[in-house]
């Protein structure tokens, strides 16, 4: 398998950002990728920096809608699975989410976020409804996959529900700032993710300088044996590429060891309280 992830700058005109999308998708897919990856709300303003206000039903829209339908159109031309995320509206219910489209234009399933966050340029509560999707890991002609949007990836028993579900490797789009966390934390928390629970993490960051928030970018990957294997740069707009050898899930310590000896018969008890 070979991933890409794109980190790009979003500008306030959401057309001009989906066409330069559109332009990396090509790219990507022309430079032999499976499966391409987004950050999160790559296409719109990061829109939670602001209380949430009368707009909120106008910056929505649905899955399928008028951007799945965009990339749903390469998908099919180039054989490719795209993992997008997008601010979603669901009937009275919004949601911070990613839509998987398959290689065939139809859509696999949808990852909302689970856990809503709200504090400072963070005003997500206001924004979005928690995710009722559960932890769905998704098969793929090139493996299986599994998404942890932002603030999902915090939760352990998150991250451990997809390891449970088969995932080889598991996508974040994220939107993480400069400063935000101390410096190699980021990759500190997801090389951890990765050995303890036997898969391949591949974080797509937003990037760029926003009304309240600078985002970092620095998409990075880590293996299964908690080594960060890629790493895009610092502020500018890059595709990042990796290749996925997938033998190394099945020979991982988590999967060889640490899923086998586990006590789920204590767990419930522990995780309720």
């Amino acid at each position: 398998m070979k991933i890409a992830l794109i980190q790009q700058t979003a500008s306030k005109d959401i057309k001009s950002n989906i066409n330069k999308a559109v332009h990396s998708v090509k790219e990507a897919a022309g430079n032999g990728a499976n499966i391409i990856c987004f950050a999160e709300l790559t296409f719109t303003p990061f829109y939670p920096q602001k209380p949430v206000g009368e707009n909120k039903i106008k910056l929505a829209e649905t899955i399928p809608g008028p951007i799945t339908e965009v990339f749903s159109k390469f998908a099919i031309e180039f054989g490719v699975v795209i993992i997008l995320n997008i601010y979603e509206k669901d009937g009275d219910n919004f949601y911070d989410s990613s839509p998987v489209i398959n290689i065939d234009g139809n859509i696999l399933g949808v990852t909302r976020m689970i856990h809503i966050t709200d504090y400072a340029c963070f005003h997500e509560k206001g924004y979005y409804s928690p995710g009722n999707n559960g932890a769905p890991v998704y098969e793929t002609k090139f493996g299986k996959i599994g998404i942890a949007i932002c603030y999902d990836r915090h939760y352990p028993e998150y991250m451990r529900a997809l390891a449970l579900k088969g995932a080889e490797v598991v996508f974040i789009p994220q939107a993480g700032t400069v400063g935000e966390w101390p410096e190699g934390l980021y990759e500190a928390e997801l090389r951890v993710a990765s050995f303890q629970n036997g898969y391949f993490t591949a974080l797509c960051n937003r990037v760029g300088e926003e009304e309240c928030l600078t985002f970092s970018g620095e998409s990075f990957v880590c293996n299964p044996e908690g080594i960060v294997i890629a790493k895009a740069k610092r502020g500018k707009d890059e595709i990042l590429y990796c290749d996925i050898d997938q033998e190394k899930v099945k020979t991982s310590h988590a999967n060889k060891l640490f899923l086998r000896d586990r006590r789920p018969e204590l767990y419930e008890d522990w995780l309720t309280k």
